[in-house]
């Protein structure tokens, strides 16, 4: 009997096993990269949904308001591309474009250069001088840009700061915002100021992130700082320093603070950047400035997008150094 038990238990269990394998052979089962893909879009569905409806439904229903002469008095009436028309018709847009580009040109590059100068310079001090460096470099950027442009505007007046320091090489006072060939530089001088702090934190991460071991190699070979800096710093930072020039592009194009409270756009429309000269005409007393507003605001938005897309394009970026 024991024997008799021992050969019929095997058999006993061999159908229920058998059912199990086809039961999980039957069942359909999701590849391990959908699955993945499923929790990836799972994670993403939220802010996908802040963006649609914080950014998407809004930027199209400017679109669509755009396309109709729509004010505050009459309901909206479909005039398709007639106020981009106006606006590209528009010698003040162009001159407003032209503008932004000149401000961007003079605080771009200088933010950068000034950020990677003074992070080169943090890099080789102590631990608690470093801190301090960044607590002091970071201070700007914890300034609002309206006491920023007050202050600013103070130390141009005739007997401010900057006048003061020329008279000390001979100069006799400038009217710093009274000019048209100094009132921008004036402006972008402020920006340059507001913007260089976060900008030399950003470039300091990306030089910690170097290994020092290619300094060291590049020292032995008789390197001095300009070649270390040209053939290693610069070129292993390049994907921090398209990031820096993208963002401080788009900001600097949409400047609109600082050349409000400063000059207001003067004088002579020298310091009438984008947004300033959409800020004017959507107030405007004409009664569809709101429609041609919104056009100018989106024809902005479309040349930051394209000259985003070119500057992706021409810098190629790569791959972390540590990837």
């Amino acid at each position: 009997m024991a024997i008799m038990t021992q050969v019929e238990a095997p058999g006993t269990t061999a159908p229920s096993l058998s059912r199990r394998a086809r039961s999980r052979q039957g069942r359909p089962t999701t590849p391990k990269h959908l699955r993945s893909n499923l929790t990836a879009y799972m994670m993403i569905t939220p802010m996908v949904g802040l963006l649609g409806v914080f950014v998407l439904w809004p930027l199209g229903y400017a679109f669509w308001l755009s396309l109709h002469r729509s004010s505050f008095y009459q309901s909206p009436k479909y005039v398709g591309f007639a106020f981009y028309r106006y606006v590209l018709t528009d010698p003040m847009f162009w001159h407003s474009i032209e503008t932004g580009l000149k401000y961007t040109a003079m605080v771009v590059p200088i933010s950068i250069i000034i950020a990677l100068l003074l992070a080169s310079f943090i890099k080789t001090l102590p631990g608690r001088t470093a801190g301090f460096m960044k607590t002091v470099v970071y201070v700007p950027a914890a300034v609002s840009s309206i006491v920023a442009a007050l202050v600013f505007t103070f130390m141009y007046q005739d007997q401010g700061v900057g006048n003061w320091l020329v008279g000390l090489f001979g100069v006799k006072p400038v009217a710093w915002l009274n000019n048209p060939d100094t009132a921008l530089p004036g402006v972008a001088a402020t920006g340059i100021w507001l913007r260089f702090g976060i900008a030399t934190l950003i470039m300091l991460a990306g030089l910690l992130d170097i290994p020092d071991s290619y300094y060291e190699s590049a020292a032995l070979d008789g390197a001095n700082f300009v070649q270390r800096t040209w053939y290693i710093t610069i070129p292993m930072l390049k994907n921090v320093i398209l990031f820096l020039f993208v963002t401080e592009f788009v900001l600097a194009m949409q400047e609109f603070q600082l050349p409000l409270i400063m000059t207001k756009g003067g004088p002579v429309d020298a310091t009438n950047t984008p947004n300033l000269y959409i800020f004017n005409s959507f107030r405007d007393n004409t009664p569809y400035a709101t429609s041609f507003s919104l056009a100018a605001s989106l024809l902005l938005f479309a040349v930051l997008g394209v000259i985003s897309m070119i500057v992706f394009r021409l810098v190629r970026s790569s791959k972390a150094v540590d990837g």
